[in-house]
């Protein structure tokens, strides 16, 4: 039987989604507002899930102070007050969409876990929209 816990974050970054092989005209088309040359920002809610069999030992899944550790490390000091295109690494080359966003944590995340824990990343944009991602 597994058992998923949760964890929630909360950090803020600016970011804009543009495609540089099209034009300005397609961007803001495609993009919208969202295409602004000068960016905007979100306040994006993070909520990361583990899934697992319970330590018999501990009743734990995960030690959730040791999850609010890798989350805070790894992911808010990363990410907080950024801007995702000019700052981050995993944006560089890559558009900082929520989708691509939850993804980048993911994959920043898995390594830290063992196997045999499944991670699901859940992340707020707005209120309205999120998403989620299970891996590859």
């Amino acid at each position: 039987m597994a058992t998923t816990v949760f964890r929630k974050a909360h950090f803020n970054a600016a970011h804009r989604l543009h495609n540089p092989a099209w034009s300005d005209e397609k961007n803001a088309e495609v993009f919208g507002k969202c295409s602004n040359p000068k960016y905007h920002g979100h306040n994006y809610n993070l909520i990361v899930g583990v899934t697992g069999p319970k330590d018999p030992e501990t009743g734990f899944v995960v030690d959730l102070s040791f999850l609010n550790r890798l989350i805070t490390e790894l992911v808010v000091e990363r990410f907080d007050h950024k801007n995702l295109n000019e700052e981050t690494a995993e944006f560089a080359n890559v558009n900082p969409t929520a989708e691509n966003i939850a993804e980048a944590i993911w994959r920043i995340l898995r390594p830290e876990l063992d196997d045999s824990l499944a991670l699901k990343v859940i992340l707020y944009e707005t209120e309205r929209n999120f998403v989620e991602y299970t891996g590859p």
